[in-house]
């Protein structure tokens, strides 16, 4: 396991709560506009952080930190997840993950073992094999995705699922087949796509959907689900 990255004080990443979050490195997908292309492509060349002194920055400052944001990369690849998740709340942190639920074993142990409070999890696109291949750049079995919502849905603890929408992967109809999968979930967060420092440059130069666009993807998407959030607009 290998922390590449480490934000000290955060109010974005976990609404309602003053974190800080840890990158892992290392990712199995390779998504056009993912923005941490270093920790995705060359994880080998990045420098590690000092875990130690990562704990030590949360215990001084556990007055005021309510968690702790696990994210990448993909962290559900590390075999030390689960005993990063422990350090973490040995120091009284309350923990969310973000992943890509294309590993529902490990969200599955770790939900289980009631290491988690909170899960975020990416929906890419529609759930067919050839949609999903595409937006991820990898070849991938859907219905590991489908058990990973299954998983997350059914588990009782706070959850998201989230959607980037880049123009030339993701159609304003794309929504309903996304939330119909994800029907009476109790949040859809739609992320405006942001074209800069894409992992492929060729996308820097892609304009975003309008915010009527996005905010109608939204109205959508409330047929389907609870509660829905639109950010970056």
């Amino acid at each position: 396991m290998k922390v590449a990255g480490f934000i000290r004080t955060t109010l974005l990443d976990w609404d309602g709560y003053v974190a800080c979050t840890i990158y892992l490195a290392g990712c199995d997908f390779r998504c056009p506009y993912c923005h941490n292309r270093d920790l995705v492509l060359h994880p080998d060349t990045l420098d590690e952080m000092d875990l130690e002194k990562i704990y030590k920055y949360i215990e001084d400052n556990s007055d005021f930190l309510d968690g702790v944001v696990i994210s990448g990369g993909e962290p559900t690849l590390n075999k030390e997840l689960p005993f990063l998740i422990k350090q973490l709340r040995s120091l009284g942190m309350k923990i969310k993950i973000d992943t890509n639920g294309y590993h529902p074993e490990v969200l599955d142990d770790i939900i289980g073992a009631g290491l988690v409070d909170k899960v975020a999890m990416d929906i890419k696109a529609p759930l067919t094999k050839e949609r999903y291949s595409a937006v991820t750049g990898q070849d991938i079995d859907p219905e590991k995705i489908r058990k990973s919502i299954g998983i997350i849905m059914n588990s009782g603890i706070d959850y998201e699922f989230r959607t980037t929408v880049a123009p030339i992967l993701i159609k304003p109809e794309d929504i309903e087949s996304i939330c119909r999968e994800i029907k009476g979930a109790k949040c859809y967060c739609i992320h405006q796509f942001r074209p800069k420092i894409c992992l492929d440059d060729r996308l820097e130069v892609l304009d975003p959907y309008k915010e009527s666009v996005v905010l109608g993807m939204g109205e959508t998407a409330k047929r389907f689900v609870r509660d829905v959030k639109i950010k970056g607009i």
